[in-house]
C-alpha cells in the first residue's frame, strides 16, 4: 500500500513539474508575445508585418530546435533545466535589450528553448508516468501551456500598461520564480532512466512495420496543418478583436481565455481511453479549432470571440497529447525522434502561417482571409486523418479476413 502511495505522490510531482515547465517554456517563453505584441504596436516600436516577422522567426526557432532533438544525447532532465533557465533569461533581454534585431534573436533563441524543454519534459513526463503507472495524469502535463497562457495573457496587458519593457522584464522574474519550484523534481527517476531501453517496438512482422512507418509519416505531415491552422490567431487575436470591438475592455481577456480554455481539454482529453483512436480523436479537435477560427470572423462580437476562443483552446494541447500518445504507440520508448519530427513539421506550420496572414492583413486592412485559411487547412487536415484511420482500418479488416 505504501508502495502505490509512494508511486501516485511520485507521479504527481512528475506531472506538476512537467506542468510548470510547459507554462514557462510555451505559456510564457512563446505565447508572451501575443498579449504584449499590442502593447509594443501602441508604443511604436512594432509595425504589423514586423510583429508577423518576429513572431515567425519564435516558430522558426522552434522548429530548429524540434528538428535538432532527435540527434541530441543529453539526459532529458538538464535539457529541461537548461531550456527553462535559458527561456527567464531571453524574456528579461526582451525588456532589457532594445532594437529589432535583438528582439529576433532573443525570439528565435526562446523557440529553440521551447522546442527542447517541450519534446524532453513530455518524453521525461511521460515516461515517469508509466513508471509509476498513472499515465491519465498526462492531462495535468499538457495543462501547462494553457495555465501559462491564462496567466501570460492577464498579466501580461496589466503590466504591459507600465511600458512594454516592464511587461517583459515582471514576465522573466515569473518564469525564475516557477523555473526554481520545479527544479529539483527533474532528479526524480533517474536511474531508472539510465537503465530503459529504447528499442523500438518488438515483434513488428514486415506488414505492419510497414504500415507503422505510413502511419508516422502521416502524423508527421498532417501535424504540421495544426501549426498553421491554429497560429494566425493564436498571434494574432487581441489584434483582431481590438479591430472589431474599438473602445471594448474585453479583447484582452479573450487570450487568457483560450489558455483556461486549454486546461480543461487537455484534462478531458487524457482521460479518453486507450483504445480510442488517436487520428479520429484528432480529427475532431482539429474540426473543433476549425469552427472556432470562423467563429472570430462570422460573428465578430464579444460572444462570438468568446465562444472562438474556447473552441480553439480546448483541443489546443489535447490535440498535442494525441499526437504524442500516437508516436508512443508507434515507437514505444523510441519515440522521442519521432516527437521530435512531428514538433518540427508543427513548427513549419507555425512559420509559415504569420508570414502569410501579416502582410495579407496589412494589405487588405483584414484578418479575414487569412482567418479562413487557416480553418480550410485545419479541416483538410480532419478529412484526412479520418480517411487514414479509414484505410487502416480497412486493411486491418482485410487482413484479419
Amino acid at each position: 500500500m505504501s508502495l502505490i502511495s509512494d508511486d501516485r505522490r511520485d507521479a504527481w510531482r512528475a506531472a506538476l513539474a512537467c506542468m510548470v515547465a510547459l507554462a514557462v517554456a510555451m505559456g510564457l517563453g512563446r505565447f508572451a508575445f501575443t498579449p504584449m505584441l499590442p502593447v509594443m504596436l501602441h508604443e511604436g516600436k512594432l509595425d504589423l508585418q514586423a510583429g508577423g516577422l518576429l513572431a515567425s522567426l519564435n516558430y522558426l526557432g522552434y522548429f530548429l530546435g524540434a528538428l535538432s532533438c532527435a540527434a541530441i544525447r543529453v539526459r532529458p532532465a538538464s535539457m529541461v533545466r537548461g531550456g527553462l533557465v535559458a527561456t527567464a533569461a531571453l524574456l528579461l533581454g526582451m525588456g532589457l535589450l532594445q532594437g529589432f534585431v535583438a528582439w529576433s534573436i532573443l525570439r528565435t533563441a526562446a523557440g529553440v528553448m521551447s522546442a527542447w524543454t517541450f519534446v524532453f519534459a513530455s518524453g521525461w513526463g511521460l515516461r515517469r508516468l508509466a513508471e509509476t503507472g498513472v499515465p491519465a495524469l498526462g492531462g495535468v502535463i499538457y495543462a501547462g501551456p494553457g495555465i501559462g497562457i491564462a496567466v501570460t495573457g492577464l498579466l501580461g496587458g496589466a503590466v504591459g500598461r507600465w511600458g512594454s519593457e516592464a511587461g517583459w522584464i515582471g514576465l522573466g522574474l515569473m518564469a525564475l520564480v516557477l523555473v526554481a519550484a520545479a527544479w529539483f523534481v527533474f532528479g526524480d527517476g533517474a536511474q531508472a532512466h539510465a537503465a530503459a531501453t529504447t528499442a523500438p517496438v518488438a515483434g513488428s512482422a514486415p506488414a505492419k512495420a510497414t504500415a507503422l512507418r505510413s502511419d508516422a509519416r502521416w502524423l508527421v505531415g498532417l501535424y504540421g496543418l495544426a501549426g498553421f491552422g491554429y497560429i494566425i490567431t493564436a498571434t494574432f487575436l487581441p489584434v483582431i478583436a481590438r479591430h472589431a470591438l474599438p473602445g471594448s475592455p474585453w479583447p484582452d481577456l479573450f487570450w487568457p481565455l483560450f489558455g483556461l480554455a486549454v486546461v480543461p481539454g487537455a484534462l478531458i482529453g487524457a482521460r479518453a481511453p486507450l483504445h480510442w483512436d488517436n487520428r479520429l480523436l484528432l480529427a475532431v479537435a482539429y474540426l473543433l479549432q476549425a469552427l472556432g477560427v470562423v467563429l472570430s470572423v462570422v460573428w465578430p462580437t464579444i460572444a462570438g470571440f468568446a465562444l472562438g476562443s474556447l473552441l480553439l483552446g480546448m483541443p489546443f494541447t489535447a490535440i498535442t497529447f494525441f499526437a504524442m500518445r500516437d508516436a508512443r504507440r508507434l515507437r514505444g520508448n523510441s519515440s522521442s525522434g519521432l516527437i521530435g519530427y512531428a514538433t518540427a513539421s508543427y513548427g513549419v506550420g507555425q512559420i509559415l502561417g504569420p508570414l502569410f496572414a501579416a502582410p495579407l492583413a496589412q494589405r487588405t486592412g483584414s484578418f479575414t482571409m487569412p482567418l479562413l485559411v487557416a480553418a480550410a487547412v485545419l479541416t483538410v487536415g480532419a478529412m484526412l486523418f479520418a480517411c487514414v484511420w479509414w484505410q487502416s482500418r480497412s486493411s486491418s479488416t482485410s487482413a484479419g479476413g
